[in-house]
């Protein structure tokens, strides 16, 4: 993306968007790349924006993990939760690749309201999943790497399983950026080595990355001045606003 060649409105575009989504993310822990993506897609295309969005999701997630304090305790439980996610991402690409047309956003989005429905009506304390947190946790590492591979989003297979066992926030920002940190290393390596994209390319993308940490930075002092109830609330309404995105998305792709 050639700066200079860009006018001030759309640069100023760019720049309210990295600060916005870097202070979802670094409030929430999650969101970044799916509140810039599709907002930097408006402007230019898919694939620039995916090129545009990588560096700075990656640099909110780093920002994420090193605001959380020490790792030892949530890598020692939780490491193998990116192997299931790795393991699910490349079922759902050839599940993607097989049938492209069935609806996995609206699977997603279904799933998601299922289980805020149930939170609303005080059923989603499951005992079950913290007594087998072992068996729970390859099908939602499974199911998150299945939707990442299907429909370009993993988190909420995640939050879900996280919610339920009631993880503290700092704990669960933890988890989803171990993960995180190792799909979007994942997907930088794969573009830079098979999918055309320079070393100037990703260069020119660091502005962009210091501006999304600049917001993940306030994110993070947001998150860390409130309440384990309240920020479990603000995570469930993002929740929310994902289910019902993804419900429009798919609604306007079958209008279009």
């Amino acid at each position: 993306m050639p700066f200079e060649s860009l006018s001030p409105a759309l640069l100023a575009w760019l720049a309210c968007v990295m600060l916005i989504a870097g202070l979802i993310q670094g409030t929430l822990g999650f969101g970044f790349p799916f509140v810039a993506t599709p907002l930097i897609a408006m402007v230019s295309d898919m694939r620039t924006a995916i090129i545009a969005v990588l560096l700075p999701t990656l640099a909110t997630i780093i920002v994420a993990l090193l605001a959380s304090g020490p790792l030892r305790a949530t890598l020692a439980r939780f490491w193998m939760m990116p192997l299931y996610v790795i393991a699910g991402s490349a079922a759902g690409t050839t599940l993607f690749v097989s049938a492209p047309d069935f609806p996995y956003t609206l699977v997603l989005a279904f799933m998601t309201l299922a289980y805020l429905n149930f939170d609303r009506l005080g059923l989603s304390d499951l005992p079950v999943v913290r007594r087998h947190e072992r068996a729970f946790a390859p099908l939602s590492g499974l199911a998150a790497g299945v939707f990442e591979g299907s429909a370009n989003i993993a988190a909420p297979p995640l939050i879900i399983f996280y919610l339920a066992l009631g993880l503290s926030p700092v704990a669960l920002v933890q988890a989803l950026n171990i993960c995180f940190l190792v799909g979007k290393a994942t997907q930088f390596s794969v573009l830079t080595a098979h999918g055309g994209v320079t070393g100037d390319q990703w260069l020119t993308t660091l502005p962009l990355a210091v501006l999304g940490v600049a917001g993940s930075l306030i994110g993070v002092r947001i998150r860390n001045r409130i309440d384990a109830v309240t920020f479990r609330l603000w995570v469930k309404r993002a929740l929310l606003l994902i289910a019902l995105v993804l419900i429009a998305q798919y609604a306007y792709s079958r209008l279009a």
